[in-house]
């Protein structure tokens, strides 16, 4: 669908629309699996487009895709201005590069990378479809996170890259959350737990185990909770 302006539920009006960044495979594939058996009108996104094309067409001829690579501020512009009514963000896309290392010797350039991806990306692409929720007034966010951040459990510091960025984008989470309040959009953040994809191939959790949580923060009821941590229905420390 790259390069398309017609509005993407036209045909489905009272269907929400979902974007899932990073949704090509593992859990950002079975989030967009899962959202889609719900209802959604769902938009498979992944930095290379023949990946999100291939993955929306295994997941249902309904299912949308579009390029997208947070890490792209032109990228992320021209679909923002493709997809002009998306309800539902998932922010899925993220990467772990640094396992094993430690916060003395893990290369900076990691961390950068790690940082641009995780946090920068998912900033750039929630300033680009929050405001539109806003406008609308109706609208989720749901940052997918990870108990690595947690300073209540402790910051992880087998990949301390990684746990960081996460540790951050909780705290853009709060931001967000706080900015959004009273205006009908819900921004949370999901631990799904450790979870058996490319970045955690002996993990025993499934993808589909795992976005089922996801799905259900995006389904939060209007007066449901925002700006808080979660794994399932419970709720974690920051």
């Amino acid at each position: 669908m790259n390069g398309t302006s017609t509005a993407l539920n036209e045909h489905r009006p009272n269907v929400r629309t979902a974007l899932v960044t990073g949704a090509n495979r593992g859990l950002g594939r079975a989030v967009a699996a899962e959202l889609h058996r719900r209802g959604f009108e769902v938009v498979v996104s992944a930095r290379d487009g023949a990946q999100a094309r291939e993955a929306a067409a295994g997941l249902g001829e309904d299912v949308r895709h579009i390029q997208l690579d947070v890490t792209d501020p032109g990228s992320v512009a021209a679909a923002a201005r493709a997809l002009p009514e998306v309800d539902v963000l998932v922010s899925n896309a993220g990467i772990m590069l640094d396992t094993g290392a430690d916060p003395l010797t893990v290369p900076p350039e990691l961390v950068e990378r790690t940082m641009a991806v995780n946090l920068i990306g998912s900033w750039r692409v929630a300033q680009a479809f929050l405001p539109a929720m806003i406008g609308r007034g109706w609208g989720r966010l749901v940052f997918v996170s990870s108990a690595t951040g947690s300073f209540t459990a402790g910051l992880f510091i087998g990949c301390p890259a990684y746990s960081v960025s996460k540790a951050a984008l909780n705290g853009l989470t709060q931001m967000l959350a706080a900015h959004a309040e009273g205006t009908g959009v819900l921004v949370n953040a999901v631990n799904p737990g450790q979870t058996r994809t490319r970045m955690m191939p002996s993990a025993t959790r499934t993808a589909e185990e795992s976005a089922v949580a996801i799905a259900d923060a995006v389904t939060l009821p209007d007066d449901g909770p925002t700006g808080t941590f979660r794994r399932g229905d419970r709720l974690i420390g920051w």
